[in-house]
């Protein structure tokens, strides 16, 4: 009985597993998506008719006629043509796409380990929270599209994709999580409340340098300070708090967020160095030996990949995929990879007794 249990386990991590390297792929795509300017190209949220793309000239001069009416094209794509629009819409199609068949695999998934009898009791919750965040996703990007459909907006709202990059993460550690709670075994973890506090302490500030970092591609803020290591010549940039009200700097202020989310980068490589330093001293299990220098990796890799980004922002060509836009991409899937490594390591280290 017991083995038929640790297979049902496995068979279900795997699918998880599954479903995270998809999501990943999503958020890539999401990615280019921005990076190519594709978001605003379809403009209705059609959930079965929307699947496929136009198959035929007329119906692709209906979709052209409606992207015509799109601040966007008014505004800044006033030149495209056909041809034009086929490329960006091709982008924002086939991350919707993606977004589908996440649904499909979770669902026929689920339906097929239900009528197998894999699933135990104590997954069916989790499950469930998985289904209604994959939902909440899925409204949130729309909102987050609807936000460029009106008014003189050419851009999605930098607040919204900030939101709808923050829910793809919350998304993506919960089924990771879920998937190790399946497959890491209980000899596996160890019991160090110090270094686990400290895990929880970046993993807060990792999320909202990614936030920071969703802000500075909303604003295209990358090349408002192409320079390293000052910003645009000074360590404290003048134009901080130009903005009014006060607050509103921290979110519509690009000097702001560029400074907030290349200082956020330097802390977190500190406070990270010497965590791994403390994970060098400890012994612990083989799992634990195996992940404990990982974010310390990922972290180097990632602050070197937000310079060149930077760097290279000189270079950005409207409408072309250059070297800034590889930077950016790179820079973006190394993060969720380095919040990753930090789930994982928040999962084998535990307070003593913590009950997870």
């Amino acid at each position: 009985m017991e083995q038929g249990n640790q297979y049902s386990s496995k068979l279900v991590a795997r699918w998880l597993l599954l479903g995270v390297i998809m999501t990943i792929i999503q958020v890539a795509l999401g990615g280019i998506t921005r990076l190519t300017g594709s978001g605003l190209s379809i403009t209705e949220w059609d959930v079965i008719t929307g699947t496929l793309p136009p198959l035929n000239e007329q119906a692709w001069m209906i979709e052209f006629d409606k992207y015509r009416q799109t601040p966007q094209f008014q505004l800044l794509n006033f030149e495209f043509t056909l041809n034009d629009f086929k490329f960006i819409f091709f982008w924002e199609w086939f991350h919707r796409l993606w977004a589908r068949l996440i649904g499909l695999v979770f669902a026929g998934g689920f339906i097929w380990f239900l009528v197998r009898k894999h699933f135990k009791k104590e997954m069916i919750r989790p499950l469930v929270i998985l289904f209604v965040l994959g939902i909440l996703q899925g409204a949130v990007g729309w909102i987050m599209v609807a936000s460029g459909l009106t008014g003189d907006a050419v851009y999605v709202k930098p607040t919204r994709l900030a939101l709808h990059f923050i829910f793809a993460l919350g998304l993506l550690c919960y089924t990771f999580w879920f998937a190790l709670k399946l497959l890491v075994k209980e000899d596996q973890i160890i019991h160090q409340r110090p270094l686990r506090k400290m895990n929880l302490i970046l993993i807060a500030v990792l999320v909202i340098q990614l936030l920071y970092g969703a802000l500075m591609a909303g604003h295209k803020a990358a090349n408002v300070a192409a320079t390293w290591p000052k910003i645009n010549g000074e360590w404290i940039p003048s134009s901080l708090f130009s903005h009014e009200p006060f607050l509103l700097n921290f979110i519509d202020n690009k000097i702001l967020v560029h400074f907030i989310h290349r200082g956020l980068a330097y802390v977190l490589l500190i406070m990270m160095i010497i965590w791994s330093a403390q994970l060098w001293k400890t012994k612990g299990s083989v799992l634990f030996h195996q992940i404990r220098m990982i974010p310390l990796i990922l972290t180097v890799l990632q602050v070197l990949l937000g310079i060149f980004s930077i760097l290279t922002s000189t270079g950005i060509i409207p409408g072309q995929w250059g070297t800034f836009e590889w930077m950016a991409q790179i820079h973006q899937l190394t993060g969720m990879c380095l919040l990753l490594s930090l789930v994982c390591t928040l999962f084998v280290i535990r307070a003593k007794g913590k009950i997870v």
